[in-house]
C-alpha cells in the first residue's frame, strides 16, 4: 500500500526541531528558541489556536534560563502548556541545544510536515534537507 500526500481532516500532529546557541547566555537562548519557533510556525502555516501543547528540552550545559520562557515570551504563548525537561548527556550529543516539539491540529499528512534545525543541530537529522 502506498502512501499519499494528501490533505485530511485537522489532526494533531507533532512538529519538531531543534536549534543551537554559541554560549549559555539568555539573550542568545531568547533569539535563537524565538527565531525557531517562528520558523516552525511558518514554515507549516500554524496559528495559535493550533496549537496543543509543546514539549522543549535542552542540553545539561544550558541553565541560564528555562527555555520554555523564551519560547511563551517570543511566540506569546500565554495559554499553551509548555513543559521543558533536560536531555540525555550524550557524549556524542550536539553541545548547547535546545529542541521543540509542538503538538498542533492540523490538515497536513505526516509527510508533509516540515521539521526546522538550525545551527549544529542540523546534525541531529541529517537525513532531512537544511531548514
Amino acid at each position: 500500500m502506498a502512501l499519499t500526500s494528501l490533505p485530511v481532516e485537522p489532526r494533531i500532529r507533532a512538529f519538531r526541531g531543534a536549534t543551537t546557541v554559541e554560549h549559555d547566555d539568555p539573550a542568545e537562548i531568547r533569539a535563537a528558541v524565538g527565531q525557531l519557533g517562528r520558523a516552525m510556525v511558518h514554515a507549516n502555516d500554524l496559528t495559535l489556536d493550533d496549537m496543543v501543547s509543546v514539549i522543549l528540552t535542552v542540553t545539561p550545559d544550558l541553565t541560564s534560563m528555562y527555555a520554555g520562557t523564551a519560547l511563551r515570551e517570543e511566540l506569546q504563548l500565554d495559554d499553551v502548556p509548555l513543559l521543558g525537561a533536560v536531555e540525555a548527556n550524550v557524549t556524542i550529543g550536539v553541545d548547547r541545544c535546545v529542541r521543540i516539539m509542538l503538538h498542533a491540529y492540523s490538515p497536513l499528512s505526516r509527510a508533509d510536515v516540515t521539521h526546522v534545525f538550525h545551527g549544529d543541530s542540523r546534525r541531529l537529522r541529517p537525513d532531512l534537507e537544511a531548514s
